[in-house]
């Protein structure tokens, strides 16, 4: 491309911005847009409040509170062996229909002594 030519676009596109420009000058939409930052930074230096802090009063941001589980705690897995009979019992709760039978057969004191200790 010659230089005259990129010389003319320049000055078109030159042109162009400088009719863009003077409709901004004329636009009472941007006057009403200059105003507001006008007041906003004269408030915001009359308060003392930087242009962030009223972004956060204005759009706080959520807190990232860690998420509880709700809900029943397992229990652990309880491990009883009969001496008697060699018999090994799993189970996750004391009202179990063996563990029942045990303790109303051998005594619960007796019966609290084949829980095994992990």
């Amino acid at each position: 491309m010659s230089k005259l030519l990129e010389f003319r676009k320049a000055e078109q596109a030159l042109r162009e911005q400088l009719a863009r420009l003077e409709s901004f000058k004329h636009d009472k939409e941007l006057e009403r847009e200059i105003e507001f930052e006008d007041k906003l930074k004269s408030l915001l230096k009359e308060y003392g409040f930087k242009l962030q802090d009223i972004v956060d009063i204005l759009d706080p941001q959520p807190i990232q509170v860690a998420e509880l589980e709700i809900g029943r705690r397992v229990r652990k897995t309880q491990i009883w062996t009969n001496p008697i009979t060699g018999e090994v019992l799993e189970t996750k709760s004391g009202n179990n229909k063996t563990l029942k039978a045990w303790k109303a057969e051998h005594g619960e004191k007796f019966v609290s002594t084949w829980l095994q200790k992990n």
